[in-house]
């Protein structure tokens, strides 16, 4: 049992790390595009953070 939770939890540790660096990557991302075109990019952002919430909702949907 103690086998299979140490497998998990690297596993785990492993989506961990590379989640930080690909946020990084999107940060990166995202300053580029404030500095090339800041108006658009903040309408792109706006329609992100709008699905994310009807994606938030739905992920509520599954938790009740």
């Amino acid at each position: 049992m103690k086998k299979k939770l140490n497998y998990y939890l690297k596993i785990i540790d492993e989506i961990e790390s590379h989640r930080r660096v690909n946020n990084k990557n999107w940060m990166d991302v995202l300053r580029f595009a404030y500095i090339l075109d800041p108006k658009k990019t903040s309408k792109i952002v706006t329609k992100i953070f709008q699905m994310d919430k009807k994606i938030s909702d739905l992920a509520k949907k599954l938790t009740k």
